[in-house]
């Protein structure tokens, strides 16, 4: 997370007020290296120039997915590398976010027919792969549904659990997602 000031109400694992370039892609590097430590607060006064010089560290990738909602107010979520997710994936050359969208949680959840109602927060993260680093910025878009709800978990896309949850069913699941889900849960569904 990048803010102003410290974020002291979220539990991140290390905090990095900005002052030095290289100070903060050590800080990256040693963040990608220490599986224990689950997330980063850089801070400082200029959110822009800490963003700009935070994206030249990485190479940057699009991806998209779904906030499904059906028509009996449940949600959808998979499970995926053990922790509850959404359906998203990566776009496509020459693919627009809105078609990735909607056919990455076809191919994922086994639905057809959902909708797009409108886009949602983006949200950002990162990985490494073969010693590149990466930082992938997922465009959200809420969905509406009224098909089967069908909770067969697709097993050749790595989704171990299918499930439609209640709104008032959200909180019970914070400590198996990932923060990011939550931060887009709250800012769509929680307010």
């Amino acid at each position: 997370m990048i803010s102003p000031e410290p974020d002291r109400l979220q539990k991140y694992g290390l905090f990095h007020k900005f002052h030095d370039t290289n100070v903060l892609y050590d800080i990256i590097a040693q963040f990608q290296s220490d599986k224990s430590i689950t997330a980063i607060n850089v801070f400082g006064p200029d959110i822009k120039h800490i963003w700009r010089i935070f994206r030249i560290y990485f190479t940057e990738v699009g991806a998209a997915g779904g906030l499904v909602k059906h028509t009996s107010g449940r949600y959808l979520f998979i499970e995926k590398k053990g922790k509850l997710d959404l359906p998203k994936g990566h776009i496509e050359k020459g693919e627009e976010p809105d078609a990735c969208a909607l056919r990455e949680v076809s191919e994922e959840c086994g639905i057809t027919g959902h909708t797009i109602i409108k886009p949602i927060c983006p949200s950002y993260h990162t990985y490494s792969w073969e010693g590149i680093s990466y930082l992938k910025k997922t465009n959200w878009f809420l969905m509406k549904y009224d098909g089967k709800m069908i909770t067969e978990p697709q097993i050749s896309e790595g989704i171990t659990k299918v499930e439609w949850l209640f709104p008032d069913e959200l909180n019970s699941i914070k400590s198996s997602a990932w923060l990011s889900l939550m931060d887009l849960i709250n800012c769509s569904i929680l307010r």
